[in-house]
């Protein structure tokens, strides 16, 4: 008994420390945050198989809200149950919310040019490298046919050229998901039987 209440807290610890070194040390929001978060919890604590993590780092970017919280849920629920579910949330909340405070509190003494602006530019330049290795990793995983390529194309120009919203691409790509999987497994039975 002794033993799995140390094993838990260990673990629960751990979700707190990855998902709070995410949200303090990764800006540009929640899918800069997936390459920090995919090394600790696959490689460093090996709390989850690279397989598991991606198919719940993708389903955060789908569910509406912050990104960060969503994978956190996922995450920790899956790790640890619904208190582990908790300890990833506050993890990759507590640090924005500090942060947000002190920048409201502060924001009229920080110069608008100069060093501190140059800092903060060189921050957001940087944080493009974290979505776009988001952005690969996850595409990566979800790729696995032509189909899924089309719809990943389709999307990307219907976002940046047509000015669709990215709700409706999202459901959208939903209905040709499920259209597709329809059709598959339709012409799958068919052969079978």
């Amino acid at each position: 008994m002794k033993k799995d209440l140390k094993a838990n807290l260990k673990t629960n610890w751990a979700l707190f420390t990855i998902f709070f070194k995410a949200g303090t040390f990764t800006f540009a929001g929640g899918l800069a945050m997936m390459p920090v978060i995919q090394h600790d919890l696959v490689d460093k604590y090996k709390l989850m198989s690279n397989e598991d993590f991606l198919e719940y780092a993708t389903l955060a970017q789908t569910l509406p809200g912050a990104v960060a919280l969503n994978c956190a849920s996922f995450v920790g629920r899956h790790v640890a149950g619904t208190f582990g579910m908790i300890i990833a949330g506050l993890g990759s909340t507590i640090s924005a919310f500090a942060f947000m405070i002190l920048a409201t509190i502060l924001l009229k003494f920080i110069p608008q040019e100069g060093p501190v602006a140059g800092a903060f530019r060189g921050i957001q330049i940087a944080s493009s490298a974290f979505i776009l290795s988001a952005a690969f990793t996850l595409g990566k995983h979800n790729l696995k046919n032509f189909f899924g390529v089309i719809l990943m194309l389709s999307s990307f120009v219907l976002v940046l050229f047509a000015h669709v919203s990215a709700p409706i691409v999202v459901l959208a790509a939903g209905i040709a998901g499920y259209l597709y999987q329809q059709i598959t497994t339709g012409r799958s039975r068919k052969e079978i039987g």
